[in-house]
């Protein structure tokens, strides 16, 4: 039997869609989620901004022992999403513990950037 890692809530405050993509890669960033438990994750994602309401309650499944890279530009919301070229941050809950990373790809310029991160977990 596999023992569940991780926590069940996550924060990333730092997103930022890049607005401009060169060359064949397209700026984008990435909720990287991996469960080590055998149960399925239920993911409730909230997704926060400077100058308006939160998209709340975006629901996301992770199977068990699996991961998941979850595209921000793919959350939706009643038809609402996340505006490229705008800060947000992000509210990762799961009903089981999970292990949530954050990953950014900046292809503005043609030096293109990747950047990756632990998300900060609340115990």
């Amino acid at each position: 039997m596999f023992q569940a890692r991780g926590e069940k809530h996550w924060f990333i405050p730092d997103g930022y869609i890049p607005p401009d993509s060169t060359g064949a890669l397209t700026s984008h960033e990435s909720i990287c989620v991996l469960n080590c438990s055998s149960e399925e994750a239920l993911i409730n994602i909230t997704i926060y901004f400077e100058d308006r309401e939160p998209l709340e309650n975006i629901l996301v499944v992770v199977q068990g022992r699996r991961t998941k890279h979850i595209r921000t530009s793919s959350l939706m919301k009643e038809g609402a999403s996340i505006p490229i070229g705008v800060p947000y941050a992000i509210e990762v809950q799961s009903d089981i513990r999970i292990i949530v990373q954050y990953s950014r790809l900046d292809s503005t310029q043609a030096e293109n950037t990747l950047m990756s991160t632990m998300a900060f977990p609340i115990k």
